[in-house]
Order: C-alpha cells, then sequence, then structure tokens
C-alpha cells in the first residue's frame, strides 16, 4: 500500500487585497473551508488569516495535486461566500496563490505560524508579508 504525504504551506488573497474578513467572517469561513476540505478528502491541518488572505497548512494525498486542491478549495469557498449575503456585489479570490512544500521537521513551526495570523497580522501589515514570500519565490532566504 502506497503512503504519500507531501505537506503545503499554502497563501492566497482576496481580489485586489481587499480586506472583506472581520473575525465573524473568518470563523465561519475557516469552519465552512475545514468542513468542505473533509468532504472532498482534503486533509487541511490548519488554516488561518487576516482580512484579506488565507493560510493553509495541508497535506498532500497520492493522488492530489495542489492545483487540484487549490481551485477546489478556492472556487467551493468564494461561491459559499456569495450565497452567504456576507458583501454588496459578488466575491472573487485573487487568482494566484503562493504554495511551498514544508518539510516534515518544520510542520509544527509553520502550523503555530498560520495559528498565529492574526496576532501577526497586528504587528505586520500582509503587503510585508507579500515582500517576502516574493524573496522565498525568487529563492532569497536572507530576510
Amino acid at each position: 500500500m502506497s503512503f504519500v504525504r507531501i505537506w503545503v504551506h499554502a497563501v492566497f488573497s482576496t481580489k485586489n487585497h481587499y480586506p472583506y474578513f472581520d473575525s465573524a467572517i473568518r470563523k465561519k469561513l475557516f469552519a465552512h473551508i475545514m468542513g468542505n476540505c473533509e468532504k472532498k478528502g482534503i486533509r487541511l491541518d490548519s488554516i488561518g488569516g487576516w482580512s484579506e488572505h488565507l493560510h493553509l497548512l495541508i497535506a498532500l494525498g497520492r493522488d492530489q495535486d495542489i492545483a487540484r486542491v487549490m481551485m477546489l478549495i478556492k472556487g467551493e469557498s468564494s461561491h459559499w461566500l456569495n450565497g452567504q449575503g456576507f458583501f454588496r456585489g459578488k466575491f472573487y479570490w485573487q487568482d494566484d496563490y503562493f504554495a511551498v512544500s514544508v518539510s516534515e521537521s518544520k510542520v509544527d513551526d509553520v502550523r503555530r505560524y498560520i495559528e498565529k495570523q492574526e496576532e501577526h497580522h497586528q504587528a505586520v501589515p500582509f503587503d510585508r508579508e507579500l515582500q517576502s514570500l516574493e524573496r522565498v519565490m525568487r529563492g532569497d532566504f536572507s530576510g
């Protein structure tokens, strides 16, 4: 029997980084995404975020790829958000996302980082965090 577990830290934002999510909406959205992932067989370990973005820690299984998993999560959650009447007009996620593999030895660190997003973003604005993610994507780990 095959065993595959590939850890991925994924981050995605609302269209134009618009701050749609207050704490009450975030809480409902997190619960909804967790339930949806469970139904679809997506192992979502952790979820966190702030007013305009989400962080997910996902363990991909042997027949899953990040593109399909992200499409399922983002597509279904935007459909759900639009059906809730939380916002004027139509809700959209940004098309792109950030996804990076996580070593098994770093899973607990990433999990803690994701769980502390509200605290983290009281000190670090999302645009600064985006700059850090962009540096990582370019291979610059200097900070």
